[in-house]
């Protein structure tokens, strides 16, 4: 092979595995944006596990 075909070789490699992150990193960004997270309020005076409603959620989820 010719040393400029390399160059053009290496540079389609390259610009695959950026099309490719960015497909990805894409996805993740628009799934990540659709759901808004609700944040537990915290109990006053206490210190340690709580079993708030997300934690709830989990057990009845995964069956514990």
């Amino acid at each position: 092979m010719a040393k400029g075909s390399d160059k053009v070789a290496a540079g389609r490699r390259d610009f695959l595995k950026l099309a490719g992150v960015s497909a990805v990193t894409g996805t993740a960004a628009v799934a990540a944006g659709s759901v808004a997270a609700e944040a537990a309020a915290p109990v006053e005076g206490s210190a340690g596990y709580q079993e708030t409603d997300h934690v709830k959620t989990y057990y009845k989820l995964a069956a514990f």
